[in-house]
């Protein structure tokens, strides 16, 4: 793995003059956020050695390299999932290139199910904890200690710090921001009126199908991640209808643009 993560880590480096610490993956209908970037590379994951294939709609599947407010920062429009039939190495196989790139700080977003009832359909929450459901883990066989170690500690998933500096920004832009704990499942079924009760009583506030093995690698390899959720269907007894990927997407999009601008201004202040 490590040579592989290398070679590929090395035809990115010779593609863009700029050293980004900052990676950005959006997910579902996110994309918008390219919108405010000043691209200076864009790379389709069908260039990337060693890179999967993005197959889902609403994720374009680049690489950009490109400024946010002058911050170099490199983004993924579009991501991969378990539901895809990648496994977990593949899955999160671009985390690993980002460290090997000098990204220390990764922010990662995606559109998921509401579970807590004070939440409403196109509301953004930002991550505080997480829950694996996926029934398997990115970190499972050898471990490679030039990586990160055998057992990592998993006490703060999400940076209090970034959260903080959100939750702040929120305020200042008049951006109703929740905080709450993700729960991540493999899917591709949306989930059914009894899984969402189940999720709930652990302690979810939302639920979606990707994420959680991105932050898990990350936080492998030491680096600091903040994560967002565009609320885009409901979980809540009495409240849920039947969902369709489109419907999800569309809910993303229109509430994409106070992300984006969470997203940026945290980027000009991490």
């Amino acid at each position: 793995m490590l040579e592989t993560i290398q070679i590929t880590a090395d035809y990115l480096r010779n593609q863009s003059k700029l050293n980004p610490t900052i990676g950005i993956i959006l997910g579902t209908g996110l994309g918008g956020l390219v919108q405010e970037i000043d691209i200076e590379k864009s790379i389709s994951y069908e260039e990337i050695p060693n890179f999967p294939v993005s197959t889902v709609e609403g994720h374009s599947g680049r690489l950009i390299f490109g400024t946010i407010n002058n911050v170099p920062v490199l983004a993924m429009q579009g991501r991969f999932h378990y539901y895809e039939g990648y496994d977990m190495k593949e899955v999160t196989f671009p985390v690993r290139v980002m460290k090997q790139l000098g990204i220390e700080t990764l922010i990662v977003s995606n559109a998921s199910g509401g579970l807590n009832p004070d939440y409403a359909v196109g509301d953004i929450m930002v991550i505080n904890d997480q829950i694996n459901m996926f029934g398997d883990n990115p970190l499972m066989g050898k471990n490679i200690n030039e990586l990160g170690p055998r057992f990592p500690d998993m006490s703060e998933p999400y940076s209090k710090k970034f959260i903080a500096e959100a939750l702040k920004i929120g305020k200042e832009n008049d951006i109703d921001l929740k905080q709450g704990v993700y729960v991540g499942t493999t899917g591709p079924t949306f989930e059914t009126p009894a899984e969402y009760k189940m999720f709930r009583i652990l302690g979810a506030d939302a639920v979606g199908m990707s994420t959680v093995p991105e932050v898990i690698v990350a936080r492998h390899m030491e680096m600091q991640c903040f994560g967002i959720s565009i609320i885009t269907d409901s979980g809540v007894p009495g409240q849920i209808v039947e969902v369709s990927h489109e419907e999800v997407q569309e809910v993303a999009a229109a509430a994409e643009p106070k992300m984006t601008k969470v997203i940026k201004e945290l980027v000009s202040r991490i």
